[in-house]
C-alpha cells in the first residue's frame, strides 16, 4: 500500500479539484490511500481582503507550497493560474492533466453581457477582466466581488451585484453549469494565463511521487499552458497585471492569442509556431505586445500591478519566503 499526502485548499472548488485528482491517481494505482490535507491560505484566511500590492504575491499558493517544501504533504494541487511562473528552487511541475473550459462566463440575473442595463454593476476584482470589460461595455460598473464561487454566485442571487465574471472551470466542476448566463467570447474575454487547467505540484527529488503524478500528464494541455506561463514571465508580468493569454492546439501547431489592458486601451499580439516550441512561442506574442508598447517589460510599470518575485535561495529558504505570485 503507498500513501500520499494531497495538500489543497480547503474551499469547494479546491476539494472538488483534489478529489478529481484523487480518483484519477486511484485509478492509475489501485494500491494508493490518498489522504487529502486541507491548507489555509493567506487568500482564504482574509476573504474580504482585496488583492492590493500591500498584501504581497502568492495569494493562494504560499502556505501549500511551504508545506510541500518541508515535507509535511506529497503533493500539491492549485488552480495553475495561481502557481507563480517561476517555481520555488526544490518543487517541480509535475502534471498537468486535461483542461477544462479556459473561458470567462457572465452570471446575471438579467441575460447576457448585451442585455445588462447601462450602469449595471458586475463584480469581479481581476484587473484583467475589469479592463475588457469596459473595453466591452464602458456604460457598466465594475465593483469589487471577492469570495469562493458560490459565495460570488450568491452576491448576483442577492442582488448585490447585478452579474459577475468567473472562469466556467470552476462552475463546471462544481456541478453549476446552469448558472452561466453567457459564456464570454476568448478573442474579446481574453482568459487569463493557464485558466482552466490544474498544477499538480511535487518535490523535484521525490522521483517514486512524481513518476505517479505524471501519469495525469495530458500534453496539449502543458503545451497551451507553457506558452502562457512563458508569456508572463518574459513580461515579467505579476499576480495583477491585466493581461489575457489563450494558447490553442491543432494538430501539431499551437496557435497564441495575448492582449494587454493599459491606459490607453487594449494591445494585442499573436504567434504560431510548433507543440515543440510552445514556450517560444509564447516569448514571441510578448516580445510583441512590449515592442507596441516601447517597452522592456512590465517591471516597474504602474498600471500593470506590482512585479513578481524573483526566487532565491534554496529549499530550507523558500520555506520562509515562497512569496511570489
Amino acid at each position: 500500500m503507498i500513501r500520499l499526502r494531497l495538500g489543497t485548499r480547503g474551499s469547494r472548488l479546491a476539494r472538488a479539484q483534489s478529489t478529481w485528482v484523487a480518483d484519477r491517481l486511484r485509478e492509475k494505482s489501485p494500491e494508493l490511500t490518498i489522504e487529502s490535507i486541507p491548507i489555509e491560505t493567506f487568500g482564504d484566511a482574509h476573504r474580504d481582503a482585496l488583492l492590493a500590492p500591500e498584501l504581497g504575491p502568492s495569494f493562494f499558493t504560499k502556505e501549500i507550497e511551504e508545506a510541500l517544501l518541508a515535507g509535511r504533504v506529497d503533493l500539491a494541487v492549485h488552480s495553475c493560474k495561481d502557481l507563480a511562473t517561476t517555481l520555488p528552487e526544490g518543487l517541480t511541475l509535475a502534471a498537468i492533466p486535461a483542461r477544462e473550459d479556459a473561458r470567462d462566463v457572465l452570471v446575471s440575473r438579467a441575460g447576457g453581457l448585451a442585455d445588462l442595463p447601462a450602469g449595471a454593476r458586475v463584480g469581479t476584482c481581476s484587473p484583467r477582466r475589469r479592463g475588457f470589460l469596459a473595453s466591452l461595455r464602458p456604460d457598466l460598473v465594475a465593483v469589487d466581488l471577492r469570495g469562493n464561487v458560490p459565495t460570488r454566485v450568491r452576491a448576483v442571487d442577492e442582488g448585490r451585484v447585478d452579474a459577475a465574471i468567473l472562469a466556467a472551470a470552476g462552475l463546471l466542476r462544481l456541478g453549476m453549469a446552469d448558472r452561466v448566463a453567457e459564456t464570454l467570447d476568448p478573442s474579446a474575454m481574453v482568459p487569463a494565463a493557464a485558466q482552466g487547467a490544474l498544477a499538480l505540484q511535487t518535490r523535484a527529488d521525490d522521483d517514486a511521487t512524481t513518476a505517479l503524478v505524471r501519469l495525469l500528464e495530458d500534453a496539449t494541455s502543458r503545451a497551451e499552458v507553457t506558452a502562457e506561463r512563458a508569456c508572463l514571465r518574459r513580461l515579467e508580468a505579476g499576480c495583477q497585471a491585466p493581461v489575457g493569454a489563450l494558447a490553442r492546439v491543432s494538430g501539431d501547431t499551437l496557435s497564441f492569442d495575448a492582449a494587454l489592458v493599459t491606459p490607453a486601451g487594449v494591445v494585442r499580439a499573436r504567434a504560431s509556431g510548433p507543440i515543440a516550441a510552445a514556450e517560444a512561442t509564447g516569448r514571441t506574442a510578448a516580445e510583441k505586445l512590449l515592442s507596441q508598447l516601447g517597452l522592456e517589460s512590465l517591471r516597474g510599470v504602474p498600471w500593470a500591478g506590482p512585479s513578481p518575485e524573483a526566487p532565491s535561495g534554496g529549499a530550507a529558504a523558500a520555506n520562509a519566503r515562497v512569496r511570489r505570485s
